[in-house]
């Protein structure tokens, strides 16, 4: 989930569990306690600085931990208390500290990148994957309640609505989730492709776009759909962005299957497998999820794949994309970053 949406939702939350009786400059200091606090996991943006492969191996990590939830609230709440001048101190926003957080985390969750949830414990990344990285939808619903809430400013029911139709709409975007699943199930009968594994993208736009893949051994065969359209949706140059994004996600009836096999064809692939399994490329083997070949240098030293999970059609390059290199024949191969 994009900084602002956490931050939003964190203020949001502070507003909807916030006592009834509560002292107006309470009230605000305890709503920006939790803005700060929901957006402070994303502090961890600094470890791009030392490299990309450090941010691979540490973003969403020890900063997004439920084990270390605790800790992180008693300081980022002593530290809102010092900015805020909490008269009361720590302990009156340490509660809306570890709310903000728990929230971030969720908030992150429910998105496909994958989050440390055990860190430092334990390197598996959770995820649910129901909700696009930006989603306009959920992160207007947040504004919608923070609006009702300045203009019902005395009660926080506004907030609480608006909380529980969140809620609501991640599970009827796990609904949508389900029903995609279902139709990658059903090509991979329909094609005769046994032993495949099916997993499902949330796209932009729409909770009812989505990139579908069909994976095997060899390759991801993947589609993007949108579950309830029954015709294509039109697109002319200058409608904007936002309906050329959508006109990409085509109907069941009408899907455009795509095929990116994991290592290429031909001569290519034995050079690319044992690139992919080198111990240069171990980093980059545990983050990709759907990790595909994209290209090889012309001089056979290099080989370069990406991560279908981001493939976001329209897009004008697909991040994370990692390689591995050698000088010659039989050298050691080293992971390139982007």
């Amino acid at each position: 989930m994009d900084t602002l949406t956490h931050a939003l939702s964190g203020a949001l939350l502070a507003r909807a569990t916030a006592p009834e009786d509560a002292p107006p400059r309470s009230l605000l200091r305890r709503i920006a306690a939790g803005f700060f606090a929901c957006a402070a996991p994303d502090l961890d943006f600094v470890v791009a600085f030392v490299g990309p492969v450090e941010y691979l191996q540490n973003h969403r990590g020890v900063t997004h931990s439920l084990v270390l939830l605790p800790l992180w609230a008693l300081l980022f709440s002593w530290v809102l208390a010092k900015i805020l001048r909490e008269p009361r101190g720590w302990r009156s926003l340490y509660g809306v500290a570890a709310l903000g957080l728990a929230l971030h985390i969720a908030g992150d969750v429910i998105t496909s990148y994958g989050t440390m949830i055990l860190a430092p414990f334990s390197d598996w990344r959770s995820q649910i994957g129901t909700t696009f990285i930006i989603d306009l939808w959920f992160s207007g619903i947040i504004v919608a309640g923070l609006l009702a809430s300045a203009f019902l400013h005395r009660s926080r029911w506004p907030a609480v609505a608006a909380i529980a139709v969140l809620a609501g709409y991640v599970g009827f975007q796990y609904l949508q989730k389900e029903k995609a699943i279902e139709f990658g199930e059903r090509y991979a009968r329909d094609h005769g492709i046994g032993g495949a594994t099916v997993s499902v993208q949330p796209r932009p736009v729409s909770p009812f776009n989505w990139t579908v893949f069909v994976s095997d051994a060899e390759a991801h065969h993947f589609a993007h759909v949108n579950l309830v359209r029954k015709e294509p949706l039109s697109y002319r140059p200058g409608d904007g962005f936002i309906p050329m994004l959508d006109s990409i996600y085509q109907p069941l009836a009408a899907a455009r299957w795509e095929t990116r096999t994991r290592y290429g064809e031909g001569a290519i692939k034995p050079f690319a497998q044992e690139a992919w399994n080198s111990p240069a490329m171990s980093v980059y083997r545990w983050f990709a999820d759907l990790p595909a070949f994209e290209d090889a240098s012309t001089g056979s030293t290099c080989v370069w794949f990406i991560d279908l999970r981001f493939l976001t059609p329209g897009r004008a390059a697909t991040p994370f994309r990692y390689g591995a290199c050698r000088d010659q024949p039989g050298a050691a191969w080293r992971l390139v970053p982007p």
